[in-house]
């Protein structure tokens, strides 16, 4: 770049950077100077450790990249196999959703040579995304890459995606209805009406699967693999839909408004994993004992997040979270809310289970998620508001 031996580490390099930026402004932000320098401190600091702890960086990241990236190289063709490859990467997906690491997965397939080396019209392209984008973008339908490269791209985005939100998701709501408790279901319904549109709308799978994932992990696990199993034929139905998301909008601009995307495959396959997952999901709830939505000896009431009484639900979420003594601060991301804490022990699950949340875990000491879908935001900015107040 500029005549200049230049390290690409993409989307490694902006995770490097925003874990350093983290790092200094959690240690450094409010940090005095000597009156001298008493300017360059607080914030401003902030950006000059930075920019002095990332020399060092540099000069280990070359050192650690090229090794890094053999592996890489070295594990792909287990991911990118013709065979078995996507179904491989789908229940990678789903088990790293817990951990939030799906991100981490999907960004080393998209953006890396994990996800291959493509050569389409003279020009390579590395990894799975930036193929993608030319074959959508700019070769189109018509183009021999579309055929060449379109299935095989697209089958680790949006037409795997597509499989989850559209039809698995669906699937595993309707079982949980109808193995929901009889006095259970009237709210049941409400609450996986919910959480299934915020798949089938927003492309959000969290609320649904952390309804189930803590208290019926092997379910999460057997649902993960199944995940996989039923993503296989789409190494072979050439189903061409970009772009990334799984929502029934993308369905309809990239499925049905393109050409040559044989998106009924994706409908006949999408039916058949529907029923599968239904009676799947309608066995197991009921076989173990699992304590699936509308299967809680005690059900939380929606009735507050229903109505979007979302000052009601700050007040009930800060008394759960062991009040603001207990609270050091509070973000979101987009479907749930992440608070860290003093202490877990503080934290009272059966009032935070009454603002309607649709899943509670704690990834680790002093840290809290709670799911709210699509209602996240708004409950961020009331929570925010009701700290105020009480300060």
């Amino acid at each position: 770049m500029l005549g200049i031996q230049t390290l690409n580490v993409a989307a490694a390099g902006g995770i490097i950077s925003g874990l350093l930026a983290a790092f200094c402004t959690e240690r450094w932000y409010s940090k005095e100077l000597p009156l001298a320098f008493a300017f360059f401190g607080g914030k401003k600091f902030v950006l000059i450790s930075a920019f002095v702890l990332m020399i060092p960086i540099s000069v280990i990241l070359p050192l650690l990249w090229g090794g890094f990236t053999q592996i890489l190289v070295f594990i792909s063709p287990l991911f990118m196999n013709d065979t078995f490859g996507v179904g491989l990467y789908w229940i990678a997906h789903r088990l790293c959703i817990p951990f939030g690491l799906h991100h981490v997965l999907a960004s080393v397939l998209r953006f890396t040579e994990a996800g291959g080396t493509y050569v389409i019209d003279g020009q390579t392209f590395v990894g799975i995304l930036p193929a993608a984008n030319e074959v959508l973008f700019n070769q189109g339908p018509q183009s021999a890459a579309w055929s060449e490269y379109g299935p095989k791209l697209f089958g680790y985005l949006a037409s795997g995606q597509m499989l989850t939100t559209l039809f698995r998701i669906p699937a595993i709501g309707l079982a949980m209805y109808h193995t929901a408790f009889k006095e259970n279901k009237k709210i049941a319904k409400a609450a996986i009406l919910t959480v299934v549109l915020t798949a089938f709308l927003g492309n959000i799978t969290e609320p649904i699967e952390f309804s189930f994932l803590f208290v019926a992990p092997w379910l999460f696990i057997g649902y993960a693999v199944l995940c996989g199993i039923m993503a296989l034929p789409l190494q072979f139905l050439d189903i061409t839909i970009g772009y990334i998301r799984g929502t029934i909008f993308d369905f309809g601009i990239f499925g049905l408004l393109y050409e040559n995307t044989n998106w009924i495959n994706l409908v006949l396959l999408g039916a058949v994993n529907f029923v599968v997952f239904y009676f799947a999901f309608r066995w197991a709830i009921p076989k173990f004992k699992f304590e699936t939505l509308g299967r809680e000896k005690a059900m939380g009431d929606r009735t507050l997040l229903q109505e979007k009484r979302y000052d009601e639900i700050a007040v009930r979420i800060i008394k759960g979270l062991g009040g603001l003594e207990n609270i050091k601060n509070v973000d979101n991301c987009v479907s749930r809310l992440r608070v860290d804490l003093k202490s877990n022990d503080a934290v009272d699950q059966a009032i935070l289970r009454d603002t309607g949340t649709s899943g509670i875990f704690f990834p680790q000491e002093g840290h809290i998620h709670i799911v709210y879908g699509p209602y996240v935001e708004f409950v961020r900015n009331a929570v925010d508001t009701a700290m105020g107040k009480n300060k």
